[in-house]
């Protein structure tokens, strides 16, 4: 359960970071994930996004 805790929180570290870059391909707009702003700095949290990417990646994976 810890791992699986600590793979999704690196998860979104990941992904958060190259979120700008992903963006212009409508990643990171999907109805899970949460965007809002706090003291002038934007926030964003891709959990759907997250999810989708994670779930992906594992199918590769495991096919290959």
């Amino acid at each position: 359960m810890f791992r699986w805790l600590l793979v999704i929180f690196i998860a979104l570290l990941i992904f958060s970071s190259i979120l700008p870059w992903l963006e212009k391909f409508g990643v990171g707009r999907l109805p899970g994930d949460l965007r809002f702003s706090i003291l002038g700095k934007k926030i964003s949290l891709p959990f759907a996004s997250t999810i989708l990417l994670s779930t992906v990646i594992f199918l590769i994976g495991r096919f290959i």
